[in-house]
């Protein structure tokens, strides 16, 4: 399937996003992100919709002995290659669902605001615990099921246009959820709770940290900012495979 992030004009809008244009220290989650991230000193890193390539090269910069970060979309990942100048780090075209996961090969997977477009998270985490090292980490940030169980993810707004609350429907039915996101209908999937970290366990992970993102306190002021804390957003988890197993 064609990545929606292939559409020039949504690719065009994306591009605009203070995400887009500032990086890490625009993302509203890299606050509660960053202290998950472990040491990565000589380590093998596996980014999964590395989009831009942001957490590639931070992994690189913290000495990293190699990175690679997949895409499935061709134009995220020509960005990336522009953006980056730092030799241990290599980008792929390729899904997340279609990459083969060689065995024993990394000390870290990271994925941010990738896994809620994946339709079969078992699977997915299946291979990463096939191609993670003992000890390995997988550290991600998904969308958070009560914003993929929103009804067209927005509010209910009233006559003057102030949100009045966040409407959540068919949460316990995963599967395809149609939105509109920068003036387009984006196909992504919506997972439960349940399926997202017992998922995990099943396939053998410890867990080491779930957090719900809020914004930076330092965020706050800005207009329609403190909305974001009458639910949440992003769900950041931190997995381990553990070196019993």
């Amino acid at each position: 399937m064609t990545s929606i992030y292939d559409n020039p004009s949504f690719f065009s809008a994306y591009a605009q996003m203070e995400r887009s244009k500032k990086g890490l220290s625009a993302a509203g989650e890299w606050h509660q992100l960053l202290p998950l991230f472990p040491d990565v000193t000589e380590k093998t890193v596996l980014d999964l919709g590395c989009g831009y390539g942001w957490h590639c090269r931070y992994a690189a910069k913290m000495g990293a002995k190699t990175v690679l970060g997949i895409d499935s979309s061709q134009r995220m990942i020509q960005q990336a290659m522009l953006q980056t100048e730092e030799k241990t780090v290599t980008y792929r075209v390729c899904g997340i669902e279609e990459y083969h996961y060689p065995l024993d090969t990394f000390d870290l997977v990271i994925s941010n605001l990738a896994l809620h477009y994946i339709r079969d998270l078992n699977a997915v985490y299946a291979n990463l615990f096939r191609t993670l090292k003992k000890g390995g980490y997988f550290l991600f940030n998904i969308e958070h099921p009560v914003f993929t169980a929103g009804i067209h993810q927005d509010w209910i707004y009233d006559s003057h246009g102030k949100p009045l609350y966040w409407p959540v429907d068919r949460y316990f039915s995963p599967g395809k959820r149609n939105t509109l996101f920068l003036d387009h209908i984006v196909e992504k999937q919506h997972h439960t709770l349940t399926q997202i970290l017992n998922g995990l366990l099943q396939n053998g992970f410890s867990l080491q940290a779930v957090e719900e993102v809020t914004p930076p306190e330092e965020w706050l002021s800005i207009p329609g900012m403190e909305d974001e804390l009458r639910r949440p957003m992003m769900l950041l988890v931190k997995a381990v495979k553990t070196d019993g197993q």
